[in-house]
């Protein structure tokens, strides 16, 4: 099954910023921003890292969640099964 990839791009300016990533990878794209972001001869800035990472997390699916579940994933529990 071939893997979809996801493009973000920004322009600001003749400069030309594209992302190209797929699901298993957005972690690493969003710290590529944040490098960028901190990289003084780049024109991008914290608010083009923090618009661009927004609009990563509405494209992506959540990355499924692997070890420990989650407080939120547990069943709830009642008093019948507490006592």
């Amino acid at each position: 099954m071939p893997q979809d990839i996801n493009v973000l791009a920004l322009v600001k300016g003749s400069e030309r910023y594209v992302f190209l990533y797929d699901d298993a990878s957005k972690a690493e794209t969003l710290r590529v921003l944040g490098r960028f972001a901190s990289n003084p001869d780049l024109s991008f800035t914290w608010y083009d890292a923090a618009v661009l990472s927004q609009k990563i997390r509405q494209q992506s699916p959540p990355a499924p969640h692997i070890g420990r579940p989650r407080r939120f994933d547990l069943p709830a529990t009642t008093d019948s099964e507490e006592a």
